[in-house]
């Protein structure tokens, strides 16, 4: 094993320690913050519970995660079942569109050595993508679920947004130049990504509203955040990442940060 392999695997690693641990913190904290009152309350984390050792199963075996994957994607998942199970739901609804979005067209991600690690998704990819709707779930400031759901439309948004991108390419142009590049480049925006990530997100604020989570005036700002999120994303990439400032993860966290620091602007 090289010396450059040895260390890459030896991050990847840490980075999953600490992933699991923002994981298990997040749990704790929502155990100390939510989790005492009467029997009726026992019986609801006891749903959470069962809800989220499901969830976790089923997406490993669909290869979504990975086993760190599936504990820290386990955590939101409880998190989110515990506080209020409509936003399971939604979150459930990103998972498998995600999911899908990431098998499309693999032979041609194969081809650009883009396609997802056989095993699935890591412990610090999950919590890149989901970890700030889950720390919002945990502190639950006002307007809470809105927030939110407008960082879940983010992650779905911006991994459909890149995943359909490199599938089904296009003129791919870098954000920041508008100068074509190669689809799958950090910071590259094309038609089909950009539509990809508008209907993602449209389809978690959809989901969100059916379910009567957030109210329905919240629609489109929703989807507004969520697509503005995942631009943020590309521009992050673009002057950032393919220089090697910040890794995908970060950029990942940043810009569901991002999204919902837009939603709250627009509230």
């Amino acid at each position: 094993m090289g010396e450059e392999t040895l260390v890459g695997k030896l991050k990847a690693t840490f980075s999953d320690l600490i992933a699991l641990a923002s994981a298990a913190a997040l749990v704790c904290v929502d155990l100390v913050l939510h989790a005492s009152g009467p029997a009726a309350q026992k019986r609801r984390l006891l749903l959470a519970f069962a809800i989220t050792v499901i969830f976790a199963m089923a997406a490993w075996l669909a290869r979504g995660v990975n086993g760190s994957g599936a504990l820290a994607g386990s955590a939101i998942a409880f998190v989110m079942a515990e506080r209020d199970v409509r936003l399971f739901w939604v979150l459930l609804l990103v998972f498998a569109v995600t999911l899908a979005a990431t098998r499309a067209g693999k032979s041609r991600k194969h081809a650009l050595k883009a396609e997802e690690a056989p095993g699935g998704r890591t412990a610090a990819q999950v919590m890149a993508n989901l970890g700030i709707a889950g720390l919002i779930t945990v502190a639950a400031p006002e307007t809470w679920p809105v927030l939110a759901v407008a960082a879940l439309a983010e992650a779905a948004a911006d991994t459909c947004s890149s995943e359909v991108g490199m599938a089904y390419p296009g003129k791919t142009v870098l954000l920041t130049s508008w100068k074509p590049v190669s689809p799958g480049v950090d910071g590259g925006v094309s038609l089909r990504g950009t539509l990809a990530a508008v209907i993602a997100a449209a389809l978690i604020s959809g989901a969100a509203v059916a379910l009567k989570l957030v109210p329905q005036h919240f629609t489109l700002a929703i989807i507004y955040a969520g697509l503005l999120g995942s631009l943020v994303d590309s521009l992050i990439g673009a002057l950032l990442e393919r220089r090697g400032m910040l890794s995908n993860d970060v950029v990942n966290l940043l810009s569901t940060a991002a999204a919902v620091g837009i939603m709250w602007l627009m509230m």
